[in-house]
Order: C-alpha cells, then sequence, then structure tokens
C-alpha cells in the first residue's frame, strides 16, 4: 500500500515553484504525489518527473474531461475522438512523469447535465473510447482509474456498482475505478459494503473528507474504509484529496465557498497520520 497526496490542493499546473511543497509531503512520509493534468506539455512532465524520481518519490496522474469538442458520451463522432486524444495527452503525461495510475472523470465534463441519467447509447459511446485509451496506455505501463463522481458533478457516473460496470464492460486489464470516499459518502448507503463487492474493479483510493477539508475532522468513519480495503486485499495508492480557497477557479470548480481548514499542514500532516495510524491499526 502506497500513500499519495493530490497536488490540486494547491494549483492546477505544477511547476519549480512548488517544490518547497513537494519536499515537506516527503519529509511528512508519503510515499508519492498526484499531479494535475490540466495543461502544459509532455516535456514538461517528464522534467519534473525526474526530479520527483530523485526526490524518492512516485507519481500518479489526475485529469478530467475538458468538454470543448473533447466528449467520450457525445453522439458526435469527432467529438468522441477529441476525447480519446485528450486521455491519449492525459496518458502520455503520466507516461512522462513515470507514473503507474492515470485518474479522473473521464465520461463527462464536470457539470453537464441531460436532465436524465445515462442512456444506453452514452454507456456504449464511453465504453468504445475507454477501451482504445486503455489499450493506448497499456503498453506504457498505464492504468485508468475512471472517477464516478457525485450527482451534483456529473449525471453518467456516480456509484461504485455503476463503475464496477463501466469497467466490466470496458474490459481491460489495466482499466478500474477510482474509489474515493467523498463522492460515495453521498451516493452510497455503505462506504464499506462497496469495497468486497467491486474490489476488483477498484484501480485507485481517493481519502478525502465528507466537506473536503482535513481528513479525520469530519463525519467520515475512515477506520471502517481501511479495514474493509485492507481486508479485501487492496495493496495500491490511497491518495489525499482536499480542496481549498486559495484559487478562485478551482474553488469555483469544487464549490469550495468558505475556509475549511486553519493550516494547510493540518491537511497532510493529519492525513497523513490519519492513514499510515489507520492502515496499521486494520
Amino acid at each position: 500500500m502506497k500513500l499519495g497526496f493530490n497536488l490540486l490542493l494547491w494549483s492546477t499546473y505544477i511547476t519549480d515553484d512548488h517544490w518547497p511543497i513537494v519536499e515537506r509531503l516527503k519529509a511528512t512520509g508519503y510515499d508519492g504525489v498526484e499531479i494535475p493534468l490540466f495543461e502544459g506539455t509532455v516535456a514538461h512532465y517528464e522534467a519534473l518527473g525526474k526530479r520527483l524520481k530523485a526526490a524518492g518519490l512516485a507519481a500518479t496522474g489526475i485529469g478530467v474531461m475538458p468538454g470543448a469538442g473533447k466528449h467520450a458520451l457525445s453522439a458526435d463522432p469527432a467529438e468522441r475522438a477529441g476525447a480519446l486524444s485528450h486521455m491519449q495527452w492525459l496518458i502520455d503525461c503520466t507516461a512522462a512523469l513515470g507514473g503507474d495510475i492515470c485518474a479522473g472523470p473521464f465520461h463527462q465534463p464536470l457539470g453537464e447535465f441531460t436532465g436524465r441519467g445515462p442512456t444506453a447509447d452514452e454507456i456504449k459511446h464511453c465504453v468504445e473510447v475507454h477501451q482504445q485509451a486503455a489499450a493506448y496506455a497499456a503498453p506504457l505501463g498505464i492504468t485508468l482509474a475512471v472517477e464516478p463522481l457525485n450527482r451534483f458533478e456529473c449525471y453518467f457516473l456516480n456509484s461504485a456498482r455503476q463503475a464496477a460496470d463501466l469497467v466490466k464492460k470496458v474490459g481491460a486489464p489495466n482499466y478500474g475505478y477510482l474509489y474515493d470516499t467523498f463522492h460515495f459518502n453521498i451516493e452510497e448507503d455503505s462506504l464499506t459494503a462497496v469495497i468486497p463487492e467491486t474490489i476488483q474493479q477498484i484501480s485507485h483510493v481517493h481519502i478525502s473528507e465528507n466537506n473536503r477539508g482535513v481528513p479525520g475532522a469530519g463525519h467520515i468513519d475512515f477506520q471502517s474504509v481501511f479495514s474493509a480495503l485492507k481486508k479485501a486485499g487492496w495493496n495500491g495508492w490511497m491518495t489525499i484529496e482536499s480542496f481549498g480557497s486559495a484559487l478562485p477557479d478551482l474553488a469555483a470548480a469544487t464549490k469550495i465557498w468558505r475556509p475549511l481548514f486553519a493550516r494547510e499542514e493540518d491537511v497532510y500532516e493529519k492525513g497523513y497520520k490519519l492513514m499510515r495510524e489507520g492502515w496499521d491499526r486494520a
């Protein structure tokens, strides 16, 4: 099991200016960092990956489906081709980082709704795009982790069972779903029951408090989550995802309208302790 921290707490584009943060995460004890892939070049992420490796840190990648001609669910073949191209870019950037996981809600742009649930055609289109993306990622050693989001952020993929079903339809050994405690705290009757039921389809884990603040400060029973994951044989990443209000665009996208913590250090220091000690007790 590896412990990571998502750098979206600070930026959507990681540069040398953020290196002191990376060093603090390394000193705290994290095994790696999750790098936002929202802009930039493959060469940029290759240079960042080399620096991370030299520092003894592994990496994972996280991205979104931006829309604007890139939509995996679209009836328009050109938009689906754009979605595949974008996923291939995310995969290339993750490979350049030296990462093994590329995660995110690759299925639809954030905050777009049709007024109904997913249609059979939308599921078919998504499966086809993601099968091609998984085939592209396989020789690069990248596993894809598609992320279900809560019903207020998307309509296509909300629950663990929906995600597991999508994974089975795609049918690629390097394609799974991202189990996220924040989203499933909203969508699931039980945070833990879905773990043994879908463990074969889980390829990444996000640890996130019910309000996106300091893990362990809210009402999510993380110990039960750690115990269920460990009992089910989980041996991959557990990565903290938290958001602040320092970046207006990101705060708006993640609906952060008030301060969720007094110190950034509390998020990564207390979060690390929660995961490390909780896993050891599980």
